[in-house]
């Protein structure tokens, strides 16, 4: 385990040991919160997160979850229809959600009818609703809507969600869910959050592994200086949490460029 001022980077030989790990933290976080709570609020992104998600679906922890109590959201979506290659509802309905009991109508997908910018209108009202009738919470001090628990990848470029470097949704402060259509990976229309949401999150487990994350790990995690102003951070060392605990799970190879102290 290594730090980074107010986040913990933990750090494993191989990726199975990374799963086992990640598996056990996401299940005593969410029987932690059901314990005390009606719901428990997740966000999901795609990629190979699902894949690491993977031990959570078998024993011990699938069995001492409390799925009924899960409610299910994507950080980001590709604008695709729900059964097509690239659309992250597909990724993680194969690899997770048809595995486990969390009730339909507390998995949120997108509205894969609307265009990019119908599609972000539409969830936001979505969350919105939440909001209402208590299903979300929301900072006393922003107004962003709270979530429990986000599992989120980065890419090679340091992007998280559909946010990428260099690119003005980076300074979104207003909307919850925004849109774009020119995502530099493909497909380009997609739908985000934005970073003042991501930034009240409760939790954050960011999955990386594999060699081709090293260099983006080594910027985000190193000793570095890296200037704002000049637009020289990458997305992922622009999440800061306003009251949250935001945990790395890392595997060597990933690391592979670190100086860990």
């Amino acid at each position: 385990m290594a730090s980074k001022e107010n986040q913990k980077v933990l750090i494993f030989d191989t990726e199975e040991e990374l799963s086992i790990s990640l598996a056990e933290h996401t299940a005593k976080l969410s029987n932690q919160i059901t314990s005390h709570s009606a719901t428990f609020t997740v966000v999901l992104s795609g990629g190979t997160l699902i894949d690491s998600l993977r031990k959570l679906v078998g024993s011990p922890y699938v069995d001492s979850v409390d799925w009924a109590k899960w409610h299910v959201f994507w950080v980001d979506e590709r604008v695709v229809p729900k059964d097509h290659p690239d659309s992250n509802y597909k990724l993680a309905l194969d690899g997770f959600l048809s595995k486990v009991p969390i009730p339909a109508d507390q998995v949120y997908a997108i509205n894969d009818t609307l265009p990019p910018e119908g599609a972000a209108d539409d969830y936001e009202a979505c969350l919105k609703y939440l909001v209402r009738t208590g299903i979300l919470k929301v900072s006393a001090t922003t107004g962003f809507p709270i979530f429990d628990l986000m599992l989120l990848g980065m890419g090679p470029d340091g992007h998280i969600a559909s946010l990428f470097p260099g690119h003005p949704l980076l300074n979104e402060k207003e909307r919850w869910v925004t849109y774009i259509k020119d995502s530099p990976k493909l497909p380009p229309q997609r739908i985000t959050f934005t970073f003042p949401v991501i930034n009240v999150s409760a939790n954050i487990f960011l999955v990386v592994t594999g060699a081709e994350l090293a260099d983006a790990v080594k910027k985000a995690l190193g000793h570095d200086h890296y200037n704002s102003e000049s637009g020289a951070l990458l997305p992922v060392q622009r999440v800061s949490l306003e009251n949250g605990e935001f945990t790395w799970f890392a595997d060597k190879d990933a690391t592979s460029k670190l100086e860990i102290k």
